[in-house]
C-alpha cells in the first residue's frame, strides 16, 4: 500500500497498521468480485490505492473533525464503496450509509462490510429519489457526498433533501465545474442550499486534478423533492 501511505502523508492524514491491513483485504475483495461483476475498469494495485482509495479519503479535508470522529455519512451512488467505504476505514467511528440502487453492487457492498468487521455501516438498495422521501433517512445526515454521479443540478436534487440543516454535500468532480455550477445555481438555491467552497485536489499520486465542491444545507429542502425516480436526470432544475 505504498501509493496510498505517500497519499496519506501527504494529506496530513494518519493511519494504523491495522488499517492498511484492511485497504489491502478492500483490494483483493474488490478485484476478485470484479471477476464476477462490473463494479470498476481500474483493477490496477497502484491504480487503486491512487484513484479510488486515496482520491476517496481526499473528501477528508472538508469534513469537519467532530463528522469524522461520530457524525453520519451518506454516500449517494456508491458503486464499489467509493469515497463511503475507504472514509469509514480510516474514520471507524463515522457512520456511513451507502446508498447503491444495482443489486449486485450492493451485494458487494454487504459482502465488503460483513468480511471488514465493519460496525455502523448500512446498505441501501435504493435510488436517492425514493430514499429522501424515507423519515428515516430525509435531512438526517450531517455530509452527503457523492462522486462522479451525475451534473450538479441533478446532484443537489438527490442530496440535498437527505443532508440536515447545518450540514454539507460534498461533489467529488473531475473536471471544471465553473459552467455546471453555473447551471446548478437555482437547485442549489430552491432546495436550501448555497455553495461554500470549491478545493481544488492536486495529488501526485492521483495525477490528475481533482475538485471538491462544497454545498451548506441551510434550510429545508421542499417536501416535493426530489422528484419520483429517473425525472431529476431527464428534466433537471
Amino acid at each position: 500500500m505504498e501509493v496510498l501511505l505517500r497519499g496519506i502523508k501527504r494529506l496530513g492524514l494518519d493511519i494504523e497498521e491495522e488499517q492498511i491491513a484492511l485497504f489491502q483485504r478492500y483490494f483483493n475483495e474488490l478485484t476478485d468480485w470484479n471477476g464476477r461483476t462490473n463494479l470498476t475498469a481500474i483493477t490496477d494495485y497502484s491504480e487503486v490505492q491512487a484513484k479510488h482509495f486515496l482520491d476517496s479519503l481526499t473528501v477528508s479535508l472538508v469534513i469537519p473533525k467532530d463528522v469524522v470522529a461520530n457524525g453520519t455519512l451518506m454516500d449517494v451512488g456508491s458503486g464499489a464503496g467509493f469515497p463511503g467505504l475507504p472514509l469509514k476505514l480510516l474514520y471507524p467511528g463515522l457512520r456511513v450509509t451507502l446508498v447503491e440502487s444495482v443489486g449486485k453492487k450492493a451485494a458487494f457492498l454487504n459482502h465488503m462490510t460483513d468480511t471488514l468487521g465493519l460496525e455502523g455501516v448500512e446498505v441501501c438498495a435504493q435510488r436517492a429519489e425514493s430514499l429522501a422521501h424515507d423519515p428515516r433517512m430525509r435531512g438526517n445526515f450531517d455530509v452527503v457526498v457523492s462522486r462522479a454521479v451525475a451534473d450538479m443540478s441533478v446532484l443537489a436534487e438527490l442530496t440535498l433533501p437527505l443532508c440536515k440543516p447545518g450540514g454539507r454535500v460534498v461533489a467529488q468532480k473531475k473536471f471544471g465545474v465553473d459552467d455546471e455550477l453555473k447551471r446548478a445555481e437555482r437547485a442549489i438555491s430552491l432546495l436550501g442550499g448555497t455553495l461554500e467552497s470549491i478545493e481544488t485536489v492536486d495529488l501526485e499520486e492521483i495525477g490528475e486534478q481533482r475538485w471538491l465542491v462544497v454545498l451548506s444545507k441551510n434550510s429545508e429542502s421542499p417536501s416535493s423533492y426530489p422528484r419520483r425516480p429517473g425525472i431529476p436526470a431527464k428534466r433537471p432544475l
